[in-house]
């Protein structure tokens, strides 16, 4: 009699009001007659459990007879595959071979003239029936920062402006003191020509001369100066980085008539090269995803399956934590003729039809959850989390939903999530080899050398002035997590792991205008006990 699928445990469960354990679930599945143990699993329930535990489903199966799971007498069945080097799609034929750091696990399945994900999710808990999850939720350890939903206090007027960019030079600034011995800019106005000075502040103008000299204008607290950067000092490289609005510290000497600093170099923020990582003290996994795009019609439903059947399979044990990094649902009126590719035309109705995907992730997983600018959010940085209608609609497993961006703090790792839509200025405004679409890690070791996820204020991406600057990055995470521009890539800068996760939507027709080519089907698995990371393939 073939077995149920964990996902139609799991939403089963989810339809009477239930969250379960997930070897509860693989228990469940194995059962001779599944529908049978799930009634008898909440009838042992007490009647104010809101989790359906191990227990209550093996009280309920030792009444109720012996099931292919664990408390059967029969053999062993052999353990999933994992382990050893890269192998092609074909060679793999479906197997999943896991690789460390740089490689992608394919685990997908086939779908022409083959199984089914479902028929596929079913083998898989049969495979697995004797390999039960073991998931101490009680060593769990998760806190969130930076989250600024529910305290905007920003009203659009030039005053909110000025405070927010006052609060970013002064928390930035503090970080380049050290390196400079800062003079405000009416300060060196007044030194004598021909003196060593140095600035701190944010970009106001950069520019080129007819020399090929470059022009900077800083402005701080006080005023603005400019510094001149000379073709022949072998700073173009630097020069090439640098955005408006950013803070930037500059060293030269002053002219003769101190009208201008020659520079002499310059400083961002920067993260230190050499720091101190964070680490769980257990074998534990996050996987990390982004922007789902639920509603769309190029929505990869059947790599979301593979995805969440494996999930529920003993080679996935150790993933406790689930971070999505924005774009649940693809959104209505985003971008033109938007609408011709829409499965859900409602908003809420996207967002309802997520949550039932959503309900397919084991329910004893953690979910954080932040938006991006398909979102019902303002589009404004920083995003805070979903109205109160939306979270309802959510609710799925007890997720929680911050802000964009977001520090989360998961077993001693910090993960800071932003969805990521500066990083299109960034990959507009420099050279190809330090920011691209097909590597978008790059984009982001500039905003980790910036501390700062959108500095450059005024473009396509939108800021929403607060009393404070939500997008300042004042503690160097142990992993920078991004989505939006539906490309996969990974690297480390200054041993900060940088991870854009992809996405879950085949291209668009609006993306092959663009010439977007989207990596869908992707989940990374970060080990947060070693900081290492496996990319696992579903399409």
């Amino acid at each position: 009699m073939p077995l149920e699928s964990n996902a139609r445990i799991v939403g089963e469960l989810a339809s009477r009001g239930y969250n379960a354990e997930r070897e509860a679930v693989t228990l469940l599945a194995g059962a001779d007659d599944a529908a049978a143990a799930i009634e008898a699993a909440v009838e042992a329930a007490p009647d104010d459990a809101l989790r359906i535990t191990t227990e209550h489903v093996r009280a309920a199966l030792d009444d109720h007879g012996p099931t292919t799971q664990g408390g059967s007498d029969g053999p062993s069945e052999p353990a999933a595959s994992g382990g050893g080097p890269p192998v092609s799609d074909a060679e793999s034929a479906g197997s999943p071979v896991e690789t460390k750091g740089s490689g992608v696990t394919d685990a997908s399945e086939p779908t022409a003239d083959g199984p089914t994900a479902g028929t596929v999710a079913a083998e898989r808990s049969a495979d697995h029936a004797d390999a039960p999850h073991d998931r101490d939720q009680s060593r769990r350890e998760l806190a969130v920062g930076n989250d600024m939903t529910g305290h905007s206090t920003g009203t659009g007027e030039y005053a909110d402006f000025v405070r927010t960019f006052r609060d970013r030079y002064e928390r930035l600034s503090t970080l380049l003191r050290g390196r400079v011995n800062h003079r405000p800019a009416e300060a060196i106005a007044d030194m004598p020509g021909g003196s060593d000075a140095a600035m701190i502040g944010l970009v106001n103008d950069v520019r080129s001369t007819k020399s090929g000299h470059w022009l900077i204008e800083l402005e701080d607290t006080t005023g603005t100066f400019p510094a001149l950067v000379m073709k022949d000092k072998g700073l173009a490289d630097v020069v090439d980085e640098i955005l408006m609005d950013e803070c930037l510290a500059i060293e030269g000497t002053l002219a003769d008539d101190s009208g201008i600093l020659f520079a002499d170099s310059l400083h961002f923020p920067d993260v230190p090269r050499t720091r101190v990582t964070g680490g769980a003290d257990r074998h534990v996994q996050a996987a990390l995803i982004s922007d789902v795009h639920v509603g769309s019609q190029e929505f990869v439903a059947d790599a979301w399956s593979r995805f969440t059947d494996w999930l529920h399979t003993p080679e996935a044990a150790p993933v406790e934590y689930l971070l999505i990094a924005g774009d649940m649902v693809e959104g209505v009126g985003v971008y033109p003729d938007q609408d011709e590719e829409l499965d859900v035309v409602d908003i809420y109705e996207q967002y309802e039809l997520f949550a039932e995907y959503l309900k397919e992730v084991p329910g004893d997983t953690e979910i954080v959850m932040i938006p991006g600018n398909h979102d019902a959010v303002r589009l404004a940085e920083p995003q805070p989390g979903f109205n109160d209608e939306i979270r309802s609609i959510m609710d799925v497993h007890d997720a929680r939903i911050v802000s964009n961006p977001a520090t989360v703090s998961v077993e001693g790792v910090d993960v800071l999530m932003y969805h990521g839509v500066s990083l299109d200025e960034v990959i507009a405004e420099l050279p190809e080899e330090k920011a691209s679409y097909d590597e978008p890690h790059k984009a982001m070791y500039q905003l980790l050398k910036k501390r700062h996820v959108a500095p450059q204020f005024g473009g396509h991406t939108r800021v929403a002035p607060e009393e404070r600057d939500y997008l300042v990055i004042d503690d160097v995470p142990d992993v920078f997590h991004t989505g939006h521009v539906h490309k996969l890539g990974w690297g480390k800068y200054h041993d900060v792991l940088a991870v854009n996760s992809g996405c879950w939507q085949a291209q668009t027709d609006f993306q092959k205008s663009v010439n977007i080519d989207p990596d869908a089907g992707y989940a990374p698995i970060l080990d947060l006990d070693t900081l290492e990371m496996t990319v696992r393939k579903f399409t």
